[in-house]
């Protein structure tokens, strides 16, 4: 048999395990529950972007991916109990990784790129007469990144821009509008939308955000060694794998059957 169908099916017998012990605690998997999960997991990525790519490296939809939601949610529930997180251990997180966070200053901005000074020159008096910006930057911007969204960047740091674009681009207030900043990709015009001052993160702020970081960290932990527990207490008849047909002791359930696995009571 392939090394995939054994996962497949092992992946099986592990979902119907947990089910089943869900059920004898009569815990429910809420579209909320799910939800979060999800924003839970979006958070370990730049944007929402990052995310859909990383989604379709690994061959999965976002229903494939809530499908996976549902077992998380109910190992949660099932182990977040047992997960004891003090009030000192959200201290020595916070004091250990304090530096993360903190948040630089950063500016909101939007441009407009052309290939030439003359360009630029055009369109910077259009602007200084009354055009909208971001119709003349889907309308003459050759930056595929941020024409269709009215030459939108979003927020960055000081780092993330060439030098002259940045050094421009953070001298600017709010609602305020470069000259012509010149750099390798061409000529730019830029407006500044919003600004975030540098910011400094105190316990107090985090500490909800840390007890759950510490929470999931815990179930992580606990949960391999409490599947194979599970295992260990089922008895698991595999017709697709005769070193199975010896094994365990216990129920497993009818779901796995069906699909691939028999076990009974």
């Amino acid at each position: 048999m392939e090394a995939g169908g054994k996962q497949t099916l092992d992946s099986l017998i592990t979902e119907e395990l947990v089910n089943q012990e869900a059920s004898k605690k009569g815990i429910k998997v809420t579209d909320a529950d799910v939800t979060k999960e999800m924003d839970d997991i979006k958070k370990g990525f730049s944007s929402e972007e990052e995310f859909q790519m990383a989604l379709q490296q690994s061959g999965m939809s976002v229903e494939d991916l809530k499908k996976q939601m549902n077992m998380q949610v109910q190992i949660r529930k099932l182990l977040e109990p047992d997960v004891k997180v003090t009030d000192d251990d959200i201290k020595k997180y916070f004091d250990e990784n304090k530096a993360s966070f903190n948040t630089p200053e950063e500016v909101k901005a939007s441009h407009i790129l052309v290939k030439t000074k003359e360009e630029a020159e055009g369109i910077l008096t259009q602007l200084k007469g009354g055009a909208d910006f971001a119709t003349l930057a889907k309308e003459k911007s050759i930056d595929p990144g941020s024409k269709d969204n009215g030459g939108d960047l979003g927020f960055f740091a000081k780092g993330v821009m060439e030098a002259p674009f940045e050094e421009a681009a953070f001298k600017l207030q709010k609602g305020e509008m470069s000259g012509i900043v010149q750099s390798s990709n061409g000529y730019h015009i830029i407006k500044v939308t919003d600004r975030k001052a540098a910011h400094t993160a105190t316990l107090d702020e985090k500490k909800a955000d840390i007890k759950e970081t510490l929470i999931t960290q815990g179930i992580s932990s606990k949960a391999s060694t409490w599947i194979a527990d599970l295992k260990s207490k089922a008895k698991i008849t595999n017709s697709l794998d005769d070193s199975a047909n010896a094994a365990t002791d216990t129920a497993a359930g009818a779901g796995a059957a069906d699909t691939a696995a028999n076990t009974t009571k």
